[in-house]
């Protein structure tokens, strides 16, 4: 991803924050020389330092194919807003939009139910854990026979992040005096999105007059 120093995100804590807020992703993989892309709620840990994605596709999806053999890529997206140059103080600017994105590199590993059954048990577990707590007590309630039947039908995946970039673009390549007339403007909009890169704006204007 093309990120400017200015709108660069390398805090660990806040990254891993966004992408658990955020985490109906899109995975992309190499397939057979065309890129494949699937869109995958992801369970997001930390162990030892070390983010980690966990997740699952259907078996007939033939993307799973290209995990273990090549990298693939996770997209986290978040709130976006359109910024119009009105809202500079000076004339001669252009539109652009403001957004927040997580990208996450890594290798996925394979989880069948042919490898030991409590990795893909764990990986169930999680992602209820995550997605639906209320649903865990009917989950086991129900007879073996289903549950089985409904874990071979998918394939699962663990990937453990070799390279993590963020891009928090919200307009700090301008100056103080724009950047505050664009985060008032979100502020009002009604738009749920465009108000969050407000609230955005305005914390990271916050921190830099509070340090």
């Amino acid at each position: 991803m093309y990120i400017p120093t200015a709108f660069r995100e390398g805090d660990l804590e806040k990254l891993v924050g966004f992408m658990r807020a955020n985490s109906f992703a899109t995975l992309v993989s190499n397939l057979n020389g065309m890129l494949a892309a699937a869109h995958v709620p992801m369970v997001v840990s930390v162990q030892d330092q070390v983010v980690k994605l966990a997740g699952h596709l259907a078996k007939a999806n033939p993307q799973w194919q290209a995990f273990e053999t090549s990298e693939s890529l996770v997209i986290f997206t978040g709130p976006h807003a359109y910024i119009s140059p009105t809202l500079y103080e000076q004339r001669e600017n252009v539109p652009t939009w403001n957004y927040i994105a997580v990208h996450a590199y890594g290798v996925p590993k394979i989880i069948t139910r042919h490898d030991p059954p409590e990795l893909m048990d764990q990986m169930i577990e999680a992602m209820l854990d995550t997605y639906s707590a209320d649903y865990k007590a009917q989950w086991y309630s129900l007879s073996d026979r289903y549950r089985e039947g409904m874990m071979q039908g998918i394939v699962g995946f663990e990937m453990a992040i070799t390279r993590l970039e963020g891009k928090y673009k919200l307009s700090q390549n301008r100056s103080h005096a724009d950047q505050k007339h664009v985060a008032h403007a979100l502020l009002q909009s009604t738009d749920p999105s465009a108000h969050t890169i407000g609230v955005e704006m305005q914390r990271n204007l916050d921190g830099n007059e509070c340090c």
